[in-house]
């Protein structure tokens, strides 16, 4: 535990110096929300809706500080220690792949549960915004889609030769999910043969459960975004740790 907590400190404090994640996981979605607040106010999503544009939002905002921390920060961090060999001391330590992994893990957490707090304060403080269902039921849809993203971050970071190989990876998978699984775009504006397509992606299947749960909305078929995200979380954990390569 004393090996754990000195790596999540030290780990911790060189990510933050970097200043990446500070910009793109925890200013950027505040960023957005003003832009958002000043174009829409308290306007109503939708005619007739009881819910603002911005209460819509929330989760959506979530998902890009989750989505900028996992598919883009943890890789390319795990994978610039394998290219300049800081792995390969690591390896002569009592540090484990699995616990290296959790550190990263836990530091990307911490930004996106930082980025939510930050979203609901500002939002509700400028705007009036508030959790309309229940705490529970949006932590947890939250919670799911920040450990299947990162699982995702994770397995790249742990099986990715150099960060070259991580950059074009992350790439990949970051832009279309940050575009398509309704972070940017809304989703209902998109064709339904499109959200067939998308609703594969873990992210689609936790903005929109993130979503409903901050409104209150009835989650029809509820257990298919757990099972996906669940499934992806487990999946991509055990092939991170298993296939993790120290240089």
């Amino acid at each position: 535990m004393k090996a754990f907590c000195t790596l999540l400190k030290n780990e911790l404090k060189l990510n933050i110096r970097n200043m990446n994640m500070v910009i793109f996981a925890l200013l950027l979605p505040l960023v957005v929300l003003v832009i958002l607040g000043f174009l829409y106010g308290t306007s109503p999503a939708a005619d007739g809706a009881d819910y603002t544009f911005l209460e819509q939002s929330i989760g959506a905002l979530c998902a890009i500080s989750v989505c900028a921390g996992g598919l883009m920060g943890l890789p390319l961090v795990v994978a610039e220690y394998r290219e300049r060999k800081i792995l390969k001391r690591f390896q002569v330590t009592p540090i484990s792949p699995g616990m290296l992994l959790a550190v990263e893990f836990l530091i990307y957490v911490l930004y996106a549960l930082v980025s939510l707090i930050s979203l609901l304060l500002v939002s509700g403080l400028a705007w009036g915004v508030h959790l309309r269902g229940s705490w529970v039921s949006f932590a947890g849809s939250w919670l799911l889609t920040v450990l299947s993203t990162l699982s995702i971050g994770m397995m790249v970071g742990g099986i990715a030769k150099n960060t070259k190989n991580a950059s074009v990876i992350a790439c990949v998978l970051y832009f279309p999910m940050l575009i398509f699984s309704g972070a940017t775009l809304p989703f209902e504006v998109m064709p339904e043969s499109v959200q067939k397509i998308i609703s594969v992606f873990p992210m689609t299947q936790g903005i929109q459960f993130m979503k409903s749960a901050f409104l209150g909305l009835s989650v029809e078929h509820f257990a298919l975004p757990i099972f996906v995200m669940l499934g992806v979380t487990l999946v991509c954990s055990g092939i991170a740790v298993k296939c993790f390569k120290w240089e």
